[in-house]
């Protein structure tokens, strides 16, 4: 008999964004440059999702402003926590790559140094 999962997230994976990269060979030069590259770009996706969730504030301030319209209290409302949402999600995918890329370049030292 199949027994159930405690935690059924950990099946699902729908908060992992991240894949585990595991090197086979020794990082030569231009394996290091796009290591590189990748945390530019990591850097720059994460000021892209600052700069939405700060344009998704300054929406939702503005909605909360127009006080002949209650109808756009709510769309304000929503605006705040989609920003909110935007600036979490932002980080948490930077923390992870940031964390992986990481790994790969310490594994990748370690196996020099042998």
């Amino acid at each position: 008999m199949k027994t159930p999962n405690p935690n059924p997230l950990k099946k699902m994976k729908l908060l992992r964004f991240g894949r585990d990269f595991k090197p086979d060979e020794e990082v030569i030069l231009r394996d290091y440059l796009a290591i590189e590259r990748t945390r530019l770009a990591n850097e720059r996706t994460l000021l892209s999702y600052v700069r939405s969730s700060l344009y998704l504030l300054l929406g939702g301030i503005a909605f909360f402003q127009l006080k002949e319209f209650a109808n756009f209290q709510v769309l304000g409302l929503l605006s705040l926590l989609f920003s909110a949402l935007f600036f979490i999600i932002g980080l948490y995918r930077f923390v992870l790559l940031k964390k992986s890329l990481k790994r790969l370049y310490y594994t990748s030292e370690s196996k020099n140094d042998d």
